[in-house]
């Protein structure tokens, strides 16, 4: 709940609410993104050092992500309203990337003990509730409204509430951290050093990025190349539901036909969806919930599968460590950082302005880049994964 759906509400809640200009909240999301990028290294070392404490860890952890939530919504800026923005997004997003490190490398001990396939039924649960989470979070401050006149406080002590509902749900589960915690840079050589670690790396990069040029795009897919301001909210909240309903049932599939035919599978699904795409034209909303159907399952599949095999490499090479998730976090990242460093800067070269009358030439350009690129850059990645090592009981060979 505190991750992409903040980027959503955030933003607009500090101009509605303060004043604050859209080009200052840009410069700080682009900085914190930047910091959440280079961070996420020394934060899998910092959760490997932390091993034999990790339940105070993960306690202090979400403590700090709630406490940043309600400062950030519930609380009126006691400094200007641009710099507690910043300093409460610090917070919020640095204690979410270190519990979803934390989670990642504990899913490596916790996996393995559940025996063949283990990694990918532990994916297909967590991924779920994390999609839930976006779903949840993203309508959640629209339905408080009801409920009073501040929903976002609301919803940020709802946050709170049951961040330490889970804290104390998850105590028991730590246990399984205890032993010697190895050298964070050893791990980080030994991920490099390993050639099937490496490949698996390139191919979530590769992979990613299709999802976070459309994620970068989508806004103004809808608004200009459809036509059809307004259905932003429901179209997103369709993909996210479609996400999170398909996860389960990849899982299942991983385990019936191996989870590299389900990832292959999940990769031709979202190549047709994007080829599907780009016939749309004004006006063709009903079509294009259909591919956000579609393409959301894709998603769930690289979501579940994708970390489910690096969780299992991770079991081989360094079942202790926390470091290489902290590299699986940074490549995750990186794509999102890279779109939005490629893709509006060539939108504006071509004349492209949100809200406005474009010239044909530009939404031609937007609709490339929102559905063509991505097919190329999938089906990079779904070529990298079909040389990959065969999987065989649910690890790779």
């Amino acid at each position: 709940m505190a991750g992409l759906p903040i980027y959503i509400h955030a933003p607009k809640f500090y101009v509605d609410s303060y004043g604050v200009g859209l080009a200052s909240l840009g410069a700080v999301l682009a900085a914190l993104r930047l910091i959440d990028v280079i961070q996420d290294p020394a934060l899998g070392w910092l959760s490997q050092r932390l091993a034999r404490h990790r339940g105070a860890a993960v306690a202090a952890a979400a403590a700090l992500m709630a406490l940043s939530m309600i400062g950030l919504f519930a609380v009126p800026p006691p400094i200007p309203p641009v710099w507690w923005f910043a300093l409460t997004l610090t917070g919020l997003f640095s204690a979410f990337s270190f519990l979803t490190i934390t989670f990642y490398a504990q899913g490596v001990l916790r996996g393995a003990a559940m025996g063949e396939r283990g990694h990918v039924r532990l994916a297909a649960w967590r991924e779920t509730g994390a999609l839930v989470g976006v779903c949840v979070a993203s309508v959640a401050p629209v339905a408080l409204i009801t409920l009073g006149p501040s929903p976002f406080a609301l919803f940020a002590a709802g946050f709170a509430a049951l961040a330490a509902l889970a804290v104390a749900a998850m105590a028991r589960e730590w246990r399984a951290a205890a032993g010697p915690a190895p050298d964070g840079l050893s791990v980080l050589g030994d991920v490099v050093r390993d050639r099937p670690a490496r490949r698996l790396l390139l191919i979530a990069l590769i992979n990613a990025t299709p999802v976070a040029v459309t994620s970068t795009l989508f806004l103004f897919f809808v608004e200009s190349r459809l036509e059809a301001p307004g259905w932003e909210g429901p179209l997103l909240l369709l993909f996210f539901a479609a996400a999170a309903a398909s996860a389960p049932a990849w899982g299942l599939a991983a385990r019936r036909i191996g989870p590299r035919r389900a990832l292959m599978a999940g990769m031709a699904l979202a190549i047709v969806t994007f080829a599907f795409a780009a016939t749309l034209g004004p006006g063709d909303v009903a079509a294009f919930a259909l591919i956000c159907i579609a393409s959301g399952a894709a998603v769930g599949a690289d979501l579940t599968l994708l970390p489910a095999l690096f969780a299992a490499r991770m079991a081989r090479i360094a079942p202790q460590a926390a470091a290489g998730f902290g590299l699986w976090s940074l490549v995750s990242k990186a794509s999102l950082a890279l779109a939005a460093l490629t893709l509006l800067p060539i939108l504006d070269a071509v004349g492209f302005r949100p809200g406005t009358d474009n010239p044909s030439a530009a939404i031609v350009t937007l609709t490339w880049l929102y559905a063509v690129v991505p097919c190329g850059l999938k089906l990079a990645a779904l070529v990298l994964l079909a040389r990959a090592p065969q999987i065989e009981g649910g690890e790779l060979g």
